[in-house]
């Protein structure tokens, strides 16, 4: 995708997580949106740097980048959120772009994508980016509401309650 996708895909997905996380609607929903989205739009962004030096869709479009920035705030306490500007980042670009980008670069340079993605060009660019955020956003409202829920009764099937 484009960088206009990916930052309409940041954006997106910023209120829909604010909305998932705080669904009141009222200013709490709007400064969880605030404090979701400005690193998700910057994470989502970050990738793209590697237009400026090294191999696009290579360098900074890989495994080891990512986990990178979902162990940074374990180490630092800060960018709590930025990794799911990354993480979304290389979805976006595996399901919404023809190309795809090599994951397990620089050990494996071959480039991983679906048959869901449209050209960076393309017309379709922009709807397949929205229906690859709701997807996105099913699955965070899945793993916020139902994967809790679902371990706390097999766990407490576990224990015989």
């Amino acid at each position: 995708m484009n960088k206009k996708g990916h930052v309409l895909n940041a954006v997106l997905l910023g209120i829909g997580l604010g909305y998932l996380i705080e669904p009141a609607g009222d200013e709490t929903t709007f400064a969880t949106i605030l404090m979701i989205g400005v690193p998700v739009t910057l994470g989502a962004l970050f990738p793209d740097i590697d237009t400026e030096f090294g191999r696009h869709r290579k360098t900074l479009h890989n495994l080891p980048i990512l986990a990178g920035f979902v162990a940074f705030p374990y180490f630092f306490g800060n960018l709590e959120y930025v990794w799911i500007g990354v993480l979304t980042h290389y979805v976006l670009d595996v399901a919404g772009s023809k190309r795809g980008i090599a994951l397990f670069y620089p050990v494996w340079k071959k480039e991983f994508g679906l048959p869901t993605g449209v050209t960076v060009s393309s017309s379709r660019a922009d709807l397949v980016t929205v229906l690859v955020t709701v997807a996105e956003l099913v699955l965070a409202g899945l793993v916020i509401y139902e994967v809790p829920q679902r371990g706390f009764e097999v766990g407490r099937q576990a224990i015989g309650l």
